[in-house]
């Protein structure tokens, strides 16, 4: 098979999932690009080939969701054979936020992490009915203190702003504050039937409730329609929007194709790429709202394809792909805990996002600590041969010839990490580098310094940074 081919399915696994080793980019070019995007875009075909069951006996926090849900969440990022699906959980955690600093309950969390594993793919209606009825949801936009006749706007408010539509498109406003109220006044009656925090009741997930009694019953107008709405008939208007189509495909851009403007600035800044966002718009109408639909169209047009580098990896990303790249964390072990607080020091607290919004992305993810907390923590890791993942590349590299050059060097690690590209300049500075440690030959102890050394250069370089 063509190195492009392998190079083509290490750039659809960055972006359709957490990265791959590069025997597993081979098998899966093998097989092909779109049997594999088939293959991404179904998980309830496939095995996920894990033993949670193992995993939560042997972290017993887990299971009792006291404190290890990030570690719970994280764990199935690195090992899930589903790669989509769990990217597509932590895509919905960042646009759909909840935060455990208000909740302070990690089941009524995880309650939340699981509908975006069932739902996260599916129909974007069906979506947003799901994680309005979530108590997580609930709970921390105040949902459950919003009554007949006083209402509470804070979700009403953030449904259209953040979870849908947007505030404007194309310089125009998408809705007004009337909308807002009488959003809000739909979801009425929409509650939780337990408190969330622990006191008094325990460490278990608060539960949805529907008070009729306290649904506001009459009419209302709401974009132009008017009726005794209730809160999905609400959102069945919400996805009949050009603006919903709009915001959801820039949120897809942004996420699988390249770096685009943060959602703030979307009323005013046209999208990076009119034609892929028209593309998505049309399939999002004509798929009746299907987010896998979307994503098909998505991983199979040349404008993905041709986006190679272009987005700035999350830390997630970073942390995620790296321990998928070293290949020794298939199974619970300790050690496992700070993994999380690694993610955190980076500018990503799982199941903490800094405010509803989610996390700003891009070039936003990059200042003088997080770079080099990065950096660190990925050379640290590829730079030690006693992790099963590095000492395969270094043995794949030595299978090549007894010596190589500093040009194989460099280009062989490269292809080994997903077949990464380096900007003339700095190829250039690696190669030199290597050229003054004269003859390197693969069958000696030393070799295996080399290697370790190159990747540690490779992962500190600016282009590393992108996936």
């Amino acid at each position: 098979m063509a190195d492009k081919d392998v190079a083509l399915m290490g750039h659809l696994m960055r972006r359709a999932g957490f990265g791959a080793q590069h025997h597993e980019l081979e098998v899966r070019a093998e097989k092909g690009y779109e049997a594999t995007v088939e293959e991404l875009l179904h998980p309830e075909d496939h095995s996920n080939g894990m033993d949670l069951d193992l995993a939560e006996r042997y972290f017993i926090e887990w299971s009792h969701f006291t404190r290890g849900v990030p570690e719970y969440f994280t764990f199935r990022m690195i090992n899930s054979k589903n790669q989509l699906e769990e990217k597509m959980v932590l895509f919905w955690h960042g646009v759909l936020c909840s935060t455990h600093s208000k909740l302070n309950n990690y089941a009524t969390l995880y309650d939340q992490i699981e509908l975006f594993r069932e739902f996260g793919m599916g129909s974007f209606k069906d979506l947003l009915v799901e994680i309005s009825r979530n108590p997580a949801m609930v709970y921390f936009l105040d949902n459950c203190l919003s009554h007949k006749g006083a209402i509470n706007e804070n979700y009403g408010r953030e449904l259209l702003e953040l979870f849908s539509m947007g505030v404007g498109m194309d310089g125009a406003f998408n809705y007004t504050e009337d909308d807002v109220k009488e959003c809000s006044r739909a979801f009425t009656g929409w509650t939780i039937a337990n408190n969330v925090p622990a006191q008094p009741y325990g460490l278990y997930a608060a539960k949805f409730r529907y008070n009729p009694d306290d649904h506001d019953e009459d009419q209302k107008t709401f974009l132009g329609h008017t009726g005794n709405f209730d809160g999905e008939d609400v959102i069945d208007i919400i996805c009949q929007q050009p603006a919903t189509a709009r915001f959801l495909s820039r949120h897809l851009y942004n996420y699988f194709v390249a770096d685009d403007g943060q959602v703030p600035a979307w009323m005013e800044t046209p999208p990076r790429d009119p034609e892929t966002i028209k593309m998505l718009e049309d399939e999002y109408f004509r798929s009746n709202y299907d987010i896998r639909s979307m994503l098909k169209v998505l991983f199979l047009s040349d404008a993905f394809k041709n986006a190679r580098f272009s987005r700035i990896k999350g830390p997630v990303e970073t942390v995620v792909s790296t321990m998928r790249l070293i290949g020794d964390w298939n199974e619970p072990k300790p050690g496992f805990e700070p993994i999380f607080d690694e993610m955190k020091h980076m500018g990503q607290e799982l199941l903490n996002p800094p405010s509803v919004e989610g996390w700003h992305t891009g070039k936003e993810w990059i200042d003088g600590g997080t770079l080099v907390q990065r950096i660190n923590f990925t050379a640290d890791l590829l730079g030690d041969p006693s992790y099963p993942g590095v000492q395969n590349i270094v043995d794949t590299l030595a299978s090549e010839g007894t010596t190589i050059s500093p040009e194989g060097l460099v280009d062989g690690c490269l292809r080994m990490l997903g077949h990464y590209e380096l900007a003339d300049e700095t190829r250039s500075m690696l190669v030199d580098h290597v050229r003054q440690s004269g003859e390197i030959r693969t069958d000696t102890e030393a070799f295996s310094q080399h290697v370790c050394q190159m990747l540690q250069m490779i992962v500190a370089t600016k282009e590393y940074l992108y996936a």
